[in-house]
């Protein structure tokens, strides 16, 4: 045996050069192989965390899937070595690498929902892979269901044995996933991405309780992610991957304070630090790095975009959404949906004011109201003295020239079948501001000022990158010259280094547009950054408001100290820390038909700075 099979043996996996390519066809009907992961090498040693970080489409996810033998061998090719306490991967029978997978090697999806069956209930689901691979009864393993449960800190466990899947939140969900990982006991728990779509709160509890149960069991656990943050809260080691290559692999606390790579520089200063705004008034950019030199530039503090001296020249008053619910064969309204409720703030010419809150808070939809994409059920929307509630469909039409929403998903808003080009002229000639000419120039202009070529416009929206993708929306949005944009959830789904991108293009485009921004999110660290004043939503209510370094510096509400302790820092000497979380669930905003919504007060306890008034129901621990 060599000295690297000796060292690989004292390892619970090994994973020795590691190439994995996939299947395509050339132009001219041949066969292309295209390498994604090349020649990688790493080791995860027993009761410990290594995290394998990068951006989308480095290959982090593919080589987990090459570990578990998930890849379709009709359409991959893996060569080099694998190997789980001494016995290889790549050589184990398809019959005996199953049994593995369901026993010592276990793995959480990125995705909770696409990774339960929504047509069975979500005990069945944990009990049946108790059957197969613990050889449970049927009452044996619905006990242990329970357990399984209880454990994963899952409120009221038995009485969620019948649910299905969408009666869960997302948090919840993925709380199932890890109870399912967990049910045979497993030596390696790979976690594919398990906090990327988890609003701040759910995050920081799901990276606690799988410190808690590494902790119980002392199981091993590659933890794949693209949040620098993320990795000094949970890992022992890192490796950093770009594009198929492992560029930089060491002791998480080493790599954080002395990172040799440019790349590796890159994600680090591109993570958002929450407190790194103490002191500054305004925006203030995030630096950039160009990847090739590792040189920084030194990130500058947005000039005063806001036009103080003018009244606002948006104001929401009162504003209320509600979605009614209906049954019966008369279709009678049994309960309500109060997804916005009595919402009242200004926006001024130049100003960014960030609507915060988890999923289900009802940010996204006052948002939508504002614009009437939903109707709102009560309040008033006035932009530039124009009541927008009381528009006709025409006249609402024209108006949205001025006010403009740049959506979550960049997938969901292009046109798959329609050029990027066509997609950004669409509203200049559907509004009547130009002949197609004009409309061509101006995409041509659009395109350079969002940081993408004007020979782009031809190709389609599958040919770019999310961030470009993000890019592309926002130049749409541009399209018509608007005051204000709504941006919803505008940067939560991209990579790092994407994200401190785009938010940098936000802020150069205030800059030299004078945009009003109501930048709607649940990303803390980045709203730090980028907003004058924050809004704090909680249950279609907005619970604390105020200008930004008051929200962070002296939040009063007890539901704006919990988002803020809830934000991962990346400061690797956290790693063995314990924060207190809950378990609970948001709560339903559902409410009976005659519910009555009681009247809120609110406190100023600072230059504009309003907290709502709060009782015995918010406990200081929550």
């Amino acid at each position: 045996m060599n000295d690297m099979s000796r060292q690989a043996s004292k390892q619970l996996l090994s994973v020795r050069n590691l190439n994995v390519s996939f299947r395509s066809s050339d132009p001219k009907g041949g066969t292309v192989w295209n390498r994604v992961v090349k020649d990688l090498s790493f080791d995860v040693a027993s009761g410990k965390t290594l995290a394998v970080v990068g951006e989308s489409g480095s290959g982090k996810s593919v080589t987990s899937l090459a570990i578990t033998r998930l890849l379709d061998a009709r359409k991959s090719c893996v060569s080099g070595e694998i190997l789980f306490q001494g016995q290889s991967l790549t050589a184990m029978t398809d019959r005996r690498m199953r049994r593995l997978r369901g026993s010592d090697i276990s793995m959480i999806f990125q995705e909770p929902m696409t990774s339960l069956n929504p047509v069975y209930t979500i005990g069945h689901q944990v009990s049946e892979t108790l059957i197969e691979h613990r050889g449970l009864s049927a009452q044996a393993a619905e006990a242990e269901t329970v357990r399984l449960f209880d454990r994963v800190r899952i409120p009221s466990a038995r009485a969620r044995l019948k649910d299905f899947p969408h009666n869960f939140s997302g948090g919840m969900r993925q709380r199932v996933l890890i109870a399912m990982a967990l049910s045979c006991n497993p030596k390696l728990l790979i976690a594919d991405e398990p906090t990327t779509a988890l609003d701040v709160t759910i995050q920081a509890q799901i990276i606690e309780l799988i410190k808690e149960l590494q902790d119980e069991t002392g199981m091993s656990v590659l933890f794949i992610t693209h949040d620098m943050g993320v990795v000094a809260e949970v890992a022992d080691e890192t490796l950093v991957m770009f594009r198929g290559d492992a560029v930089e692999n060491g002791p998480t606390g080493e790599l954080f304070a002395n990172p040799q790579k440019p790349y590796t520089k890159a994600l680090l200063l591109a993570v958002p630090r929450l407190g790194s705004m103490s002191g500054i008034e305004r925006p203030m950019r995030f630096p950039a790095l160009d990847k090739a030199t590792g040189e920084a530039d030194t990130p500058r503090e947005s000039p005063d975009t806001v036009d103080w001296e003018n009244e606002p020249f948006l104001r929401v008053s009162n504003l209320v959404k509600r979605f009614e619910i209906r049954a019966g064969l008369l279709r009678k309204v049994t309960a309500r949906v109060h997804a916005v409720e009595n919402i009242s703030f200004e926006l001024r010419q130049g100003e960014t004011l960030a609507l915060v809150g988890e999923s289900g808070c009802g940010k996204s939809t006052a948002g939508q109201s504002i614009l009437r994409l939903q109707e709102p059920t009560a309040g008033n929307v006035v932009f530039e003295g124009i009541d927008l509630r009381s528009l006709a469909a025409d006249r609402l039409r024209s108006m949205r020239t001025e006010i403009q929403m740049v959506f979550q998903d960049p997938y969901a808003s292009l046109n798959p079948r329609i050029r990027v080009g066509d997609a950004i002229a669409e509203p200049i000639i559907s509004h009547g501001l130009g002949d197609r000419a004009f409309a061509a120039a101006r995409v041509a202009e659009l395109l350079e000022r969002v940081g993408l070529s004007p020979d782009m416009m031809s190709r389609f929206p599958h040919e770019f990158s999310g961030g470009q993708r993000q890019r592309i929306s926002i130049a749409r949005a541009l399209a018509v010259k608007p005051k204000l944009l709504v941006a919803d959830e505008a940067v939560s789904a991209l990579d790092v280094s994407i994200k401190a991108q785009v938010v940098n293009l936000l802020l150069d485009l205030q800059e030299r547009l004078k945009l009003a921004y109501l930048f709607i999110s649940h990303d803390m660290a980045v709203v730090e950054r980028i907003s004058h004043r924050v809004a704090i939503m909680y249950l279609g209510e907005i619970v604390e408001i105020g200008p930004r370094a008051a929200i962070f510096r002296s939040p009063r509400h007890p539901y704006t100290r919990r988002l803020l302790s809830a934000v991962p820092i990346p400061e690797p000497s956290r790693r063995h820390m314990r924060r207190p979380t809950s378990s609970d669930e948001i709560k339903s905003p559902i409410r009976s038909a005659d519910y009555i919504p009681p009247v809120r007060g609110y406190s100023e306890v600072g230059p504009g700075h309003f907290v709502q008034d709060f009782g015995s129901e918010w406990s200081t621990s929550f």
